[in-house]
């Protein structure tokens, strides 16, 4: 003989691992690790510091433009 089993329960159990799956998708498609994101960062900061660095003023110097 069979087990008697609740229904509403094991409706909500299958949704539950349904649910598992599509997140696991979903993870594997849109998801970074912490390590990805950290040096994606990281990258962004090195590259931002040496444009900063090759910038040129804005205008000329006060001592360039006084003398004739």
């Amino acid at each position: 003989m069979s087990d008697v089993i609740n229904l509403r329960r094991e409706r909500k159990r299958r949704k539950s691992v349904e649910d598992a799956k599509v997140a696991d998708a979903n993870r594997r498609l849109h998801g970074r690790t912490r390590g990805q994101k950290l040096a994606e960062t990281l990258e962004k900061q090195r590259v931002q510091a040496l444009l900063d660095g090759r910038r040129l003023s804005s205008g000329a110097s006060s001592d360039e433009s006084e003398n004739p």
